[in-house]
């Protein structure tokens, strides 16, 4: 009985911080979206703010970086479970097939490349983020 209050007590905080993480990235979210309009709107000839990237000091920067770090504590943790599961289900494919190590690599190589953590770049749309690695004909290129 005790276990299950405290579960649930457990549960519960956990769904305020996960609240508190979305909150963070609806109000950084916004500010980012409305930096990068200012950036594309601003003509050629005049030089350009600093991003957010160059200036980690200032408010966006250190909201991008917060953004990103709690965005990485779950999709890293999903994308080690999938890359976990696609090591398994290749080791099954290469033992299924008598050692055929193409078919498990077609398995290995996309569940296991990717990014594996959530970069401000990829929040701001300058680098795309990867969950799924390339196959092995196509190299993943950083």
């Amino acid at each position: 009985m005790k276990t299950n209050r405290f579960l649930r007590a457990q549960a519960g905080r956990l769904l305020l911080v996960e609240a508190a993480f979305c909150m963070l990235l609806v109000v950084t979210g916004g500010s980012v979206q409305a930096h990068v309009e200012e950036l594309s709107e601003a003509s050629p000839s005049r030089p350009s703010n600093p991003s957010p990237l160059s200036n980690q000091s200032s408010p966006e920067g250190v909201g991008l970086q917060l953004a990103s770090w709690a965005l990485t504590v779950p999709y890293g943790a999903a994308k080690i479970a999938y890359a976990i599961g696609g090591g398994i289900v290749g080791g099954l494919a290469w033992a299924m097939t008598g050692g055929n190590m193409e078919v498990a690599k077609s398995i290995w190589i996309p569940s296991m490349t990717g990014d594996y953590i959530v970069l401000p770049q990829h929040l701001i749309g300058e680098d795309h983020l990867y969950f799924v690695g390339e196959s092995a004909e196509k190299p993943h290129v950083m």
